[in-house]
């Protein structure tokens, strides 16, 4: 079970950087991973608040998650031979960190500027050029130094994109029970439990996750971070990832233009939510109130391929047993769900 030492969510805690370096014995050297507008965000601050505190300090910008920056991160992280690696940026940049300093066997930090998916806080990364579109499990962060002051200023689709992630929750803990029960695969209350509170939190504070308004994205951030740890505690991504991950994975590989990944799993969770007799209208309601979209056309995709996403979706990951294995969705059932959810019209 690994969980983060440290986790700092607040107004410019950015600044505290070299003071957590220093509380958990990194203070020789550091590789910073991020991106070219990350850099500028966060990245460059970052790294001169290290350098003034005698930090020894290298960076590496990178633009996606593939496989090809993975190594080419681990080749500068092996001649660098830093005590830490930070991955400051949105969950492609800390995917890349997360990664690769698990490869080379080196701590890691979490500094996002996003508050857009759990990813920020998880053991899992999601990298392209694998054979598999999921996600794999790489390292938890040692510490999580989430500046609200940075993260308030990205674009609201971003965090109401993170609250999609987030209440779909509901729906992956459910498909973790139906598969306890009925496979007697391990569940975890704990977990579980933990994964629900921070859906609930979402759901209770939807007023209030507005653009530029820092307490919503700090109850946003709360949420997601409390998602990551559960998935830490549980030894996999059950408490987190189910069925309306796999439908949304099942668009990124079939819709032309995917949406971002939370957005996709809130309107995953929707008819997920519908399946399992949950409360689908009130998943659907949170995610109105926080500007998430609801529907294909808000997805800007195709309502074909949500239908075809919907029957393909257990295929994404055979092995983990969600309520798409129970319903065995076709596509005349595929559509009724999708219509009588208003995902499509």
């Amino acid at each position: 079970m690994q969980l983060p030492r440290e986790v700092i969510v607040g107004d410019k805690t950015l600044e505290l950087v070299s003071d957590i370096c220093e509380k958990l014995g990194f203070s020789d050297s550091a590789f910073v991973i991020t991106g070219p507008n990350t850099y500028k965000i966060a990245g460059k601050k970052a790294e001169k608040l290290l350098a003034d505190a005698g930090v020894n300090t290298n960076h590496l910008i990178v633009s996606s998650s593939t496989m090809w920056e993975v190594r080419a991160a681990e080749e500068r992280i092996e001649e660098a031979k830093p005590q830490v690696v930070f991955g400051i940026g949105g969950g492609t940049k800390i995917d890349v960190a997360k990664l690769s300093s698990a490869r080379q066997g080196v701590p890691f930090i979490s500094v996002p500027t996003t508050a857009s998916h759990d990813g920020i806080a998880s053991p899992v990364a999601s990298i392209k050029g694998l054979s598999k579109p999921y996600s794999i499990m790489a390292q938890a962060p040692m510490a999580i130094i989430a500046d609200t002051s940075i993260i308030v200023q990205a674009s609201h689709r971003l965090v109401a994109s993170g609250c999609g992630d987030v209440v779909s929750k509901f729906t992956s803990v459910n498909d973790w029970k139906l598969a306890h029960d009925l496979k007697n695969e391990y569940y975890g209350d704990y977990a579980a439990s933990l994964a629900l509170m921070s859906a609930m939190l979402v759901v209770r504070n939807a007023e209030i996750i507005k653009p530029g308004v820092e307490e919503g994205v700090r109850v946003v951030l709360e949420a997601l971070i409390s998602c990551g740890v559960a998935t830490s505690i549980a030894g996999s991504s059950r408490p987190c990832s189910g069925s309306a991950h796999l439908f949304s994975h099942a668009l990124d590989v079939i819709a032309p233009s995917p949406a971002m990944h939370g957005e996709q799993c809130g309107v995953g969770a929707v008819m997920m939510a519908c399946l399992h007799e949950l409360n689908w209208k009130q998943i659907r309601a949170t995610l109105q109130k926080v500007g998430a979209p609801t529907t294909a056309e808000e997805l800007r995709i195709e309502s074909e391929f949500v239908i075809q996403a919907l029957v393909e979706a257990q295929s994404i990951r055979p092995e983990r047993y969600t309520i798409l294995e129970e319903k065995k969705l076709n596509h005349e059932s595929a559509e009724g769900l999708a219509r009588v959810t208003g995902v499509i019209e």
